[in-house]
């Protein structure tokens, strides 16, 4: 089966700082976005990759891309109106979809590979997963403790999730409001999301000190 990509890199980042929007933010001498786009490059089941750029800087992202074969959209306001804008740009002879944040720029091959092998297997969707290793508190209105959250059973999500492209296609037309990730709206529509092991490397890049993280990453190979 063909696998797209759809990646949603409208937004601005706000967490670091004023500048030019996250995905366009340099991380050792290049965007994000094409450090991210590159390591999508290197995975022998990818095919079609949609970006879903800021709607004044499509013709931008375009040509910072043309070597990486890639079809550059406007994106939306939420990150949401950006995948499902990524997800009508995708061929026609896609049937696997991996929705990736530009912002997990550093994300190993074997991850988007699983991602793949599982909904290869017959998984309507798949995620990367990391078991949590912080001992997680539910905090009420006045910063109060309510109670601790055991945590053997908390994964920690990250990019890319792959689904069934109706799957996908099917949550979005049935969205109920916005919801933070692709995997929350397939699960909302009642299906069943299985997990697979994401990586460390596979982090959100978002303030500053992430920056810094991912230039000692780089600079590790």
């Amino acid at each position: 089966m063909t696998v797209g990509v759809v990646m949603p890199a409208a937004g601005a980042g706000a967490r670091l700082g004023p500048g030019v929007p996250k995905a366009l933010r340099e991380l050792a001498g290049e965007p994000l976005l094409v450090h991210a786009v590159r390591r999508l490059r290197a995975c022998p089941s990818v095919g079609p990759v949609v970006v879903a750029a800021p709607p004044d800087a499509v013709g931008d992202v375009q040509a910072l891309l043309t070597a990486y074969d890639v079809l550059v959209v406007a994106g939306g306001a939420e990150r949401q109106a950006s995948v499902a804008a990524g997800l009508a740009a995708l061929p026609p002879q896609v049937w696997l979809v991996l929705v990736h944040d530009a912002a997990r720029a550093l994300v190993p091959v074997e991850v988007v590979e699983a991602v793949v092998a599982a909904l290869l297997d017959g998984a309507a969707a798949a995620v990367p997963v990391l078991p949590v290793q912080d001992t997680i508190k539910r905090v009420g209105i006045g910063g109060e403790v309510l109670e601790t959250v055991p945590r053997e059973d908390l994964r920690s999500v990250q990019t890319p999730q792959g689904f069934r492209r109706d799957v996908l296609e099917e949550a979005h037309r049935s969205a109920r409001g916005w919801m933070t990730d692709d995997a929350g709206l397939v699960e909302a529509a009642g299906v069943t999301v299985q997990t697979v092991l994401g990586s460390p490397d596979a982090f959100k890049v978002t303030t500053p000190f992430d920056l810094l993280v991912a230039e000692a990453v780089l600079r590790r190979g």
